[in-house]
């Protein structure tokens, strides 16, 4: 009987040991004065909900080396930005800081060094900042078109493509020089959210105007394709109908799907982009949203229209579409959860977790693919 006990306890302290050693995928919701992480692996369980000194949210991103979550508020105009670091493991603010230089969705060099902050994209302005992530401190510029807005940075940290509000070419700055060296183009109209396959030959964005995508060559610095979503109908712009009626765009880990909002008919649409750039992409799946991205987010601060985004988990499983909370099996291509913070933000990142800290975390807000 004692030896069975012994043995019993032994297995249950291994297989405890293993449930510890396990990754945990959290997605992490980033709204007016709080963040919410949900368990991938468990329902989409609320697993945690933290209050932050935050008002008119435009960006977050992470670092899991330093566990490190670092979220942008305040204008996106003229006026005050503000940026704070948070660490996730001690659940403190490691610190803040307020600029004279408005503030939008950033991104995080993958060693964690540098923080690429676009000046915001009605500002008027064609500067991303360079702010130190140990302190928040600016420490550089790069200058690009105007309306500095989307940011990505490659996964080596090498690149950063800029994502200008106003500008009809995607650009390419080198982190090497803080300048940009490659300008590709011209887009139909003005760059909005955009992606890029892991090889960085193609970037797929969205533009103003125009319920689609469009396809750049990087190589060629030219505009390969431009792809309408077929058999619906788009909007023109009005308070209630944005700009861009496909704001949010994000390519498969794999880079053979991409996926697309439709804010006017409250869908993502899917297309096959396995051929790209020999062919053309192709649609091959409509989704109808359960719950609506026509609202407005509350409570918010700024900028509160449902526009949408989209990005993919880590592993490729889902889909996640800000503004209707809704999430996408990429297997089924069905709604098979719903996240209600995220009905109220569209940013949002995958965060993941073993022994009790971060391994993995998105740099950029934007998926990329992941094919080298």
């Amino acid at each position: 009987m004692k030896y069975f006990y012994v043995l019993s306890l032994l297995i249950l302290l291994s297989v405890a040991g293993q449930a510890t050693s396990s990754v945990l995928h959290y997605e992490y919701v980033f709204s007016d004065g709080h963040f919410y992480a949900y368990d991938l692996d468990h329902n989409f369980a609320l697993v945690k909900s933290v209050s932050l000194p935050t008002s008119g949210t435009r960006g977050a991103v992470a670092c899991a080396s330093t566990h490190t979550v670092f979220v942008s508020w305040g204008s996106y105009s003229t006026g005050t930005g503000h940026l704070l670091a948070y660490d996730l493991v001690h659940a403190k603010i490691l610190w803040s800081r307020s600029y004279s230089h408005a503030v939008d969705s950033h991104s995080v060099a993958p060693d964690c060094s540098i923080i690429y902050m676009p000046g915001g994209e009605l500002s008027g302005t064609d500067t991303w900042y360079l702010e130190s992530a140990a302190s928040g401190a600016d420490v550089g510029k790069i200058f690009g078109s105007k309306g500095p807005h989307n940011t990505i940075v490659n996964p080596s940290g090498t690149h950063i493509y800029l994502g200008g509000r106003m500008a009809k070419y995607a650009e390419v700055a080198s982190a090497a020089s803080d300048a940009v060296y490659l300008k590709a183009g011209p887009l139909q109209d003005t760059m909005r959210p955009f992606t890029i396959n892991g090889k960085e030959t193609l970037l797929y964005t969205s533009v103003t105007g125009f319920l689609g995508f469009q396809v750049v060559d990087l190589a060629k610095k030219v505009v390969l394709y431009s792809v309408p979503v077929s058999g619906f109908a788009s909007c023109t712009y009005s308070r209630t109908c944005p700009s861009d009626p496909s704001h949010g765009i994000s390519l498969s880990p794999n880079e053979k799907e991409l996926y697309l909002i439709d804010f006017p008919n409250n869908y993502v649409h899917v297309f096959d982009v396995s051929n790209v750039p020999i062919s053309k992409p192709r649609k091959v799946a409509d989704i109808k949203l359960r719950h609506s991205l026509h609202h407005s987010e509350s409570p918010c601060a700024s900028d509160c229209l449902g526009e949408g985004w989209l990005h993919h988990s880590r592993d490729g499983r889902y889909v996640f579409a800000g503004d209707s909370g809704d999430i996408i099996s990429t297997v089924t291509r069905t709604i098979v959860g719903y996240l209600p913070a995220m009905y109220n933000s569209r940013k949002m990142i995958e965060i993941d977790w073993q022994n009790g800290i971060p391994v993995w975390a998105m740099h950029n807000r934007s998926s990329t693919g992941q094919v080298f």
